[in-house]
């Protein structure tokens, strides 16, 4: 699981059909004070997300494809959650 900041929504004329009607976000890594991290993830928004919310990000194909239910689908990293709150022992 990768914690992050949706940096804004992607945009393609060509792409494989299984992306047809889902939203494509980028998202910063970020440690959990916010602090931003060397790295981004392109990922499947499930979760409703938008630019500069904080999201959870499952960054594993097969976890991926278990949430958007085919067993096929050419994906890595999928959006499973909006972080409300950090907080730190």
């Amino acid at each position: 699981m990768i914690i992050g900041k949706v940096l804004g929504n992607l945009h393609s004329t060509i792409h494989h059909p299984f992306y047809g009607n889902r939203k494509i976000l980028l998202v910063e890594r970020i440690e959990p004070d916010g602090t931003p991290l060397p790295g981004y993830v392109v990922a499947i928004d499930q979760a409703g997300a938008g630019p500069g919310e904080t999201v959870l990000v499952l960054d594993e194909g097969n976890g991926a494809r278990q949430v958007l239910e085919d067993k096929d689908g050419p994906v890595r990293s999928v959006i499973v959650g909006i972080v409300d709150e950090i907080a730190t022992a």
